[in-house]
């Protein structure tokens, strides 16, 4: 499972959101919108996405 990758892409703004949000947006690697990271498919990575996943678009 460690080889799997999931594309993320910050697709909404992190203006106005909860400060906790925007460093897990951070803490994903990505820092403009439109701006793409690939990650390691862990439980760890999914937890941070599903906390923001209303600002990202997942691929993979």
């Amino acid at each position: 499972m460690a080889d799997k990758k999931i594309k993320v892409t910050l697709v909404k703004s992190v203006i106005g959101t909860k400060q906790d949000h925007r460093a897990t947006v951070r803490g994903l690697g990505l820092r403009r919108l439109n701006s793409s990271a690939m990650l390691e498919d862990t439980p760890a990575v999914r937890g941070m996405i599903r906390k923001i996943a209303y600002l990202v678009k997942c691929e993979g």
